[in-house]
C-alpha cells in the first residue's frame, strides 16, 4: 500500500513508517512545515521516499493520512485528488484542543467522508467530532533498548520550544523542580532557557542545564545516563518522550494531567498534580539509586505491554486495511 503522510511529528512518523507499506512524504525546496521530506534527526526507514509536489501526481497514493486541516487542500492543489473522495484517507488528530471549550469543535467535525484517529483516549475525550467517525489509535514506541544506568544523579526533562509555550509544557514549573534537584532540559529551541529563567526570583540559572536539538540516538543516550525522567507538560495528548524514556528504563515523575495516569502504573514512577509530592519523589529517586533502577525496570515493563511497536503497526493495518 503507497501511503502519503507530512513530516509533522518526527517522534510519530518514526513508529508509523515502521509498517510494511511504502511512505511517501512531500518535498519542498525551502523544507518548510509542509515540505520537510524525511527526518534528520530520526532514523527512518528506505521505505519511506520523498517527493515533490509535481512527483505526486504521477504517484497517486492509495491512501492519505491528513494530521492538519489545511492538508486536504494542499493536495487537491498539487494532484487534483480529493479526499475521501477521489482517494481515501484518515485525519491524525495528534493535540489536544486550544482554548476554551468551544474551541473543542474538531475542523473535521460531522463530515463522513474522512474517518478521524485520535492518539489518546483523552483526545477522543476533549475533542467534539460530531457525527464524524472516530476511533483511537494508541502510541506505539520503536524500542530504543534498556539503556538506563542512573549515574548523573540529575533529572532529565524533554520539551520542545519551551519559551513559547510557556505554560502548556510547563515550562514556569522548571525553577521551582530546579531549587530541589539539579535539572537537564533537552529538546527543540532550549538554547537561552537557563538566562530567560534567570528572571525568576531565587532562581539559579546554573541549576538547569540546557541541550539544544539532539538527534534521537543521541538525545536517548544522554537521558539514560540521568537518574530520573521529569515531564512537566500540562496540556498535552500524552507526550512521546515519556514513554520513550520508560522504554530507557528511567524512572519517571509526572505531572498528574491528561492521559499520564494510564500511562504510568502504580509502581513505575510518581504520578501527581501536588509539587511537593512531586518534589519529594524526585529527591527521593536521586537519593536512592535502587530505588531508582527498580522504579525504571517497572516502568519500562508496563510501556512495553502497553505502547509495544507490534501493537500501533497491527492497529494501523487494520485500520488502513478498512478505509481502503
Amino acid at each position: 500500500m503507497r501511503v502519503l503522510l507530512w513530516h509533522v511529528h518526527g517522534s510519530w512518523a518514526t513508529s508509523f513508517v515502521q509498517g510494511p507499506h511504502d511512505y511517501v512524504v512531500p518535498v519542498l525546496p525551502d523544507r518548510g512545515p509542509d515540505g520537510l521530506g524525511r527526518a534528520q534527526s530520526w532514523d527512518w526507514p528506505a521505505s519511506v521516499r520523498e517527493l515533490p509536489p509535481e512527483g505526486l501526481a504521477d504517484s497517486a497514493p492509495d491512501v492519505v493520512l491528513l494530521q492538519r486541516p489545511h492538508e486536504a487542500e494542499l493536495l487537491r492543489s498539487w494532484t487534483g485528488l480529493r479526499v475521501g473522495v477521489d482517494v481515501p484517507a484518515v485525519y491524525v488528530e495528534h493535540n489536544t484542543p486550544e482554548g476554551d471549550g468551544s474551541g473543542m469543535r474538531h475542523p473535521m467535525a460531522d463530515q463522513a467522508t474522512v474517518p478521524v484517529v485520535h492518539v489518546t483516549h483523552f483526545n477522543a475525550l476533549t475533542w467534539d467530532c460530531g457525527t464524524a467517525r472516530s476511533s483511537v489509535i494508541e502510541h506505539g514506541i520503536v524500542d530504543p533498548g534498556h539503556r538506563y544506568t542512573g549515574e548523573l544523579s540529575r533529572a532529565a526533562v524533554v520539551v520542545n520550544d519551551p519559551i513559547r509555550r510557556w505554560r502548556t509544557v510547563g515550562t514556569d514549573l522548571l525553577p521551582g523542580f530546579a531549587r530541589r534537584v539539579p535539572l537537564d532540559v533537552f529538546g527543540m529551541r532550549v538554547d537561552g532557557l537557563p538566562e530567560r529563567l534567570g528572571a525568576e526570583p531565587g532562581f539559579d540559572p546554573g541549576s538547569l542545564c540546557a541541550y539544544e536539538d539532539l538527534p534521537q540516538g543521541r538525545m536517548h543516550g544522554a537521558l539514560a545516563r540521568r537518574r530520573v525522567y521529569l515531564h512537566t507538560t500540562r496540556w498535552t495528548s500524552l507526550g512521546l518522550a515519556l514513554l520513550e524514556a520508560m522504554h530507557l528504563g528511567m524512572p519517571v515523575v509526572v505531572l498528574g494531567t491528561t492521559e499520564a495516569f494510564r500511562a504510568v502504573p502504580p509502581g513505575a514512577g510518581t504520578v501527581s498534580a501536588d509539587l511537593d509530592e512531586l518534589g519529594a519523589s524526585l529527591r527521593a529517586l536521586l537519593h536512592d539509586p535502587a530505588l531508582a533502577r527498580a522504579t525504571g525496570a517497572a516502568a519500562r515493563q508496563a510501556v512495553l505491554a502497553r505502547y509495544s511497536l507490534g501493537r500501533f503497526l497491527d492497529d494501523w493495518d487494520e485500520l488502513l486495511v478498512k478505509v481502503t
